[in-house]
């Protein structure tokens, strides 16, 4: 195995770089929102994989390059990984330099968790939907540097180097990141699957389950659904500018494709150090500076924020616990605030070192799907979720990531996400409910945190 590094030109707006990839299926952008925010450092792009992966419900198909199909029952993660094989040594400082790429969607964990089935199925999107890369171009902001970089596991990858390298070196910072993309038009109105009186029921009933000591929180979500036309990257470039996250990213399929600009980080693992970044708690922003610094300052010192946040500080503590070294987990920051294009967040950071012998997809899994998004106790919690909510999640609260061949790993919530399927665009919406927790005030924060999307459409709260 050869392993290959070459610098290209940098590339400030690395979506100038993504879109003549952008149409192929299996084209995916990991985007750090440069250069609209610098609260991320690097931008990951791949395409071709040469393994794809596609899960419905117990069954995985795999593909490979060359057409060759197989279908499993195996449990996906583990499929992943042993696609993967042994860690290979990290041989540069790039973050990502091959290995799988692609989504964990939140109904995965129907095989990890059993929990009823209730709500409609209607998005027919894969449940997790990877592919196996054998080269990436990243850009690290920091530096000011664009790297083409591959491991040689597919044989082709480095007969097609020169080839990749002209692809990526004549998309320079000259034009736009829009040009000869397709318009992109919204066709319906908004369609929401809770109106006042279903969310009101909704949140009543897991003040109920509270009391009653089923659970200490529940996370309730809202789901949106407009009709559109034309070239869904045309919709995430617009996106981008509207509401720049550290942890966006847009990844085409042949069934459709997904739109996220999350702030939040799931889990990372790098040389073995696991981190997590858990979101509990929101304000708007506001465009008055004395009013913005008044609505942080709030949530700050927001006892309930505050509580909300802990409750999944120790979910993720025990979650992330069963993959890491006895002793090695802490929370060296607790209720940090960080700002966002359109709302403030409390934000903590929980730390491990990974055990001997676990693998990140064994983290991953053992922690899927995200404390943050589901509430407490979890699984409790997720079976209120299938009784509450009339539609699944789909994608909304899974997760985004890469996995490397050298073991390393980082991944996203994906919140402030949306599935592009079948001439129509999904997203969500939703907050973590307790038993201080008021139904006003929670069904407010839902359209806080959807504002950027509702903007993409020009659509107003309902």
């Amino acid at each position: 195995m050869t392993f290959k590094l070459t610098e290209l030109p940098y590339c400030r707006d690395s979506s100038l770089l993504f879109t003549p990839l952008a149409k192929e299926h299996w084209s995916i952008f990991l985007d750090s929102g440069y250069p609209y925010i610098d609260l991320g450092r690097y931008d990951i792009i791949a395409a071709r994989p040469y393994i794809m992966l596609k899960t419905f419900a117990d069954e995985t198909e795999i593909v490979y390059a060359n057409g060759k199909k197989e279908h499993s029952s195996d449990d996906p993660f583990s499929l992943v990984k042993t696609l993967l094989g042994e860690n290979q040594n990290k041989l540069s400082t790039v973050p990502f330099a091959g290995g799988a790429l692609g989504y964990f969607a939140y109904d995965l964990g129907r095989g990890i968790e059993k929990i009823p089935e209730i709500s409609e199925h209607d998005i027919a999107m894969p449940d997790m939907a990877i592919g196996i890369y054998d080269w990436a171009v990243v850009t690290d902001h920091q530096q000011r540097r664009t790297w083409l970089t591959g491991y040689g596991k597919d044989e082709k990858t480095f007969d097609e180097w020169d080839e990749l390298l002209d692809l990526f070196q004549t998309n320079t910072e000259s034009g736009t990141s829009t040009s000869g993309a397709d318009d992109f038009e919204v066709c319906s109105g908004l369609q929401v699957n809770m109106d006042n009186e279903f969310y009101a029921r909704a949140f009543n009933k897991i003040k109920h389950y509270i009391r009653e000591g089923d659970c200490y929180q529940v996370n309730l979500a809202q789901r949106f659904t407009v009709d559109v036309t034309g070239d869904p990257w045309t919709a995430y470039l617009k996106l981008r500018r509207l509401n720049p996250a550290p942890y966006s990213s847009f990844f085409k399929i042949p069934e459709g494709s997904v739109l996220s600009t999350s702030p939040e980080r799931f889990l990372k693992v790098d040389n073995g150090l696991v981190e997590s970044k858990p979101i509990k708690g929101t304000r708007r922003r506001s465009s008055d500076v004395y009013e913005d610094r008044a609505l942080s300052e709030d949530l700050l010192e927001s006892k309930k924020d505050r509580a909300e946040n802990l409750m999944i500080v120790d979910l993720l503590r025990n979650d992330i616990g069963k993959s890491c070294r006895t002793g090695s987990v802490s929370v060296p920051r607790l209720f940090a605030l960080e700002s966002f294009a359109r709302v403030h967040h409390l934000v903590s950071t929980i730390i491990g070192q990974l055990a001997v012998n676990t693998h990140a997809l064994d983290l991953l899994r053992g922690c899927f799907p995200g404390g943050s998004i589901t509430g407490a106790p979890k699984l409790r919690a997720m079976e209120i979720i299938e009784e509450l909510e009339p539609h699944r999640r789909s994608i909304y609260c899974g997760s985004m990531a890469y996995i490397g061949f050298d073991g390393n790993m980082d991944s996203n919530i994906t919140i402030r996400t949306l599935v592009h399927h079948k001439g129509r665009m999904y997203f969500w919406a939703g907050g973590g409910i307790v038993m201080d927790s008021r139904l006003d005030a929670e069904y407010q924060e839902c359209f806080d945190k959807a504002s950027a999307l509702l903007a993409l459409f020009e659509l107003e709260k309902p």
